[in-house]
């Protein structure tokens, strides 16, 4: 489309002024030029990656027959380029965003691919645990240095990496405690994107990859009593979707929303798997028995966890932000709760088939009152889901769990029409 020519017609017809053409042409121009350096970053961050892959794989078809020197100086060589990269790119090139990223993501490969082969060339043991973590540690200051989204994210798939090699993969198992410690050291970066860049697609990238990382990295903590981290994860669960809650979302679209997502989506699966049997029969036959200071670690986590989502709740009140409850906010109290008795009793089997139900019910109303039939089907699908656990958990006739389905798909073709016709008749 040519605004140019579109603007000038107008003005011809005197439907806009000539000071108001002036003023939307500048606005499109602002956006294409927003547009074309997103795709300059993304074409340098491409370009870099594809240039140390090139390298890499000329080295590697020619490695057994060069020399103990010759590998030595070339596993040198790409890190020597990316620092200079780096250094002219904060002396000449330090307000281009696209020259900051491509020259440090160049420089964190090249830094992996240094450490990896000097420790082939010279036989240096280790594994990947803690290669992977001084791969990060060595390129950390780039992500403050550069001010580079890409590397700080790539730094947080690799300390995700980590602790999932340390806490899930090794035997025996590692205690993870440094991945938190790593974790922390990003916040920084973190919390100036959401202070400077609150709209940024970097700060989007790391409402994912964030929470991401703790949902994976929150496991390794487990050590003798993994029935009680389901209580963590819920806890922590509960504090995304309050976050997701907060003034900060408002008015942003769902899919950047990360935080209410992971905090509903993960909720929800949590509550359906705890709708069977097995769980409360193995917590009912558990005996908790502290025989070290390792065994207290799931304690502290949930409390920890509890008490910070207790926290967020109550501002969420005050703020009267839950006026219009999913229940979902809720669900790490009643499920703590419920906790406490299953160590007595197999009752709550009951109550969490009975909370995913309500949840269900309060989002398909909460879908009818906002007029949203994403969130209208949402409901719906929740109490689908239900509906298909209890499919295999009862001994109900074929017929009969036929007609059950028979029953919900209908219920859902019947309730998108009628809100269809609800919308129709509003646009009236």
């Amino acid at each position: 489309m040519n605004i140019s020519k579109d603007l000038k017609e107008l003005i011809d017809a005197n439907v806009i002024s000539t000071e108001a053409a002036d003023k939307i042409d500048s606005y499109y121009k602002s956006k294409e030029s927003t547009s074309a350096n997103k795709l300059f970053i993304v074409f340098g961050v491409l370009g870099a990656l594809l240039v140390g892959l090139g390298v890499i794989l000329i080295l590697a078809h020619n490695w057994d027959n060069l020399s103990k020197i010759v590998k030595t100086t070339l596993a040198f060589i790409p890190l020597i380029i990316g620092q200079l990269l780096c250094l002219f790119t904060l002396l000449k090139k330090n307000e281009s965003v696209t020259w900051r990223e491509s020259s440090s993501v160049f420089l964190f490969f090249s830094v992996g691919a240094s450490i990896s082969l000097i420790s082939q060339i010279y036989n240096i043991p280790g594994d990947i645990a803690s290669f992977t973590i001084t791969w990060m540690l060595l390129c950390l200051p780039l992500v403050y240095l550069m001010k580079s989204s890409v590397t700080s994210l790539l730094y947080i798939v690799g300390i995700t990496f980590y602790a999932g090699k340390v806490g899930y993969w090794s035997y025996p198992k590692i205690e993870s405690y440094t991945y938190w410690l790593l974790l922390l050291l990003i916040v920084p970066h973190y919390y100036l994107l959401i202070k400077n860049k609150p709209k940024s697609n970097s700060l989007i990238f790391h409402n994912w990859f964030i929470p991401l990382s703790i949902l994976s990295g929150l496991g390794t903590i487990a050590n003798n009593f993994e029935k009680l981290m389901f209580v963590a994860y819920l806890c922590l669960l509960g504090i995304f979707y309050l976050i997701g809650n907060s003034n900060f979302f408002n008015g942003q679209k769902l899919r950047n929303n990360s935080f209410l997502i992971l905090g509903s989506l993960g909720t929800i699966g949590i509550l359906l798997s705890l709708s069977f049997s097995w769980y409360w029969d193995e917590l009912l036959n558990n005996e908790f028995i502290f025989s070290n200071i390792n065994d207290f670690i799931e304690i502290i986590t949930v409390i920890i966890l509890f008490s910070t989502a207790i926290v967020l709740l109550m501002k969420q009140f005050k703020k009267e932000h839950l006026k219009q409850t999913t229940l979902i906010e809720f669900v790490f109290l009643i499920f703590t709760i419920s906790f406490l008795i299953g160590l007595k009793s197999s009752m709550p089997i009951i109550l969490m088939n009975l909370v995913v139900f309500t949840i269900g019910i309060l989002t398909i109303r909460k879908g009818e009152q906002k007029n949203h039939l994403g969130i209208l089907n949402y409901g719906l699908i929740i109490i689908t889901a239900l509906v298909i656990c209890r499919f295999f958990d009862t001994d109900l006739s074929f017929v009969l769990r036929g007609l059950l389905f028979i029953s919900v798909g209908a219920g859902f073709f019947i309730t998108n029409y009628w809100m269809l016709k609800k919308r129709n008749r509003n646009e009236k």
